[in-house]
């Protein structure tokens, strides 16, 4: 069985001391730095852009997981890659010609992964499940730290799980939003893999025991 992999938000770090929190998660037992860039347009809210990734791949010494909420997201993934993005999610909802959007992120030795919002049906990436690695499921409405989980993503898992296997794809799935030691461990068992953890991470007083204790939970 593949270990379950853990991914601190860092939208949920302290963004007047980044750099201590990028080392924390380099320290912990984090896999991934998990990256959200919203441009205000396709989410209700904006977060950081490219000097503070540049900032942040700098010091982080783990995989750089990217998930772009923008609009047009093609217009930017040679400058993801440049900045040493590792895998770069676009929306599903917001790509006209995902096929080629997600061709274009592979080309520039990035892998590749398609974000589905709360009332996008996993049914819709059958045609395509082949050419994705990853596939972010957000179990909150994004924009926005800190939302409570949406059940039906349990389902959703489920259904994703079945398809992949269905189509002899080898998709990680992830899991963005609500993530805590409640969820983890029913998150795993109807088939996640990759579980970002934001505030429940950051806000704690122990963030790297935090990590510790969700990793712990994910592969128990």
């Amino acid at each position: 069985m593949n270990s379950k992999l853990i991914a601190p938000s860092i939208l949920a770090a302290d963004f007047a001391n980044l750099q201590r929190d990028i080392e924390m998660v380099n320290k912990s037992d984090a896999d991934w730095f998990h990256i959200d860039i919203m441009d205000g347009v396709f989410v209700p809210n904006i977060s950081f852009g490219m000097p503070v990734l540049k900032a942040i791949t700098k010091h982080a010494k783990k995989t750089i997981d990217v998930h772009l909420m923008i609009i047009d997201p093609d217009r930017y993934i040679k400058t993801f890659a440049d900045l040493g993005s590792n895998i770069l999610t676009v929306h599903y909802e917001a790509c006209t010609h995902l096929h080629r959007t997600l061709q274009a992120i592979k080309s520039e030795g990035m892998k590749a992964g398609v974000a589905l919002n709360p009332h996008t049906n996993v049914s819709l990436l059958e045609d395509i499940i082949n050419d994705i690695d990853l596939v972010l499921i957000m179990s909150v409405n994004p924009g926005f730290g800190g939302q409570s989980f949406i059940e039906n993503t349990y389902n959703k898992i489920s259904q994703l799980k079945e398809l992949i296997h269905k189509k002899g794809a080898s998709t990680l799935i992830e899991i963005d939003g609500g993530v805590s030691n409640k969820n983890i461990k029913q998150l795993v068992n109807v088939g996640a893999d990759v579980l970002v953890a934001g505030s429940f991470v950051f806000k704690s007083s122990e963030p790297q025991e935090t990590i510790k204790d969700l990793k712990a939970i994910a592969n128990s």
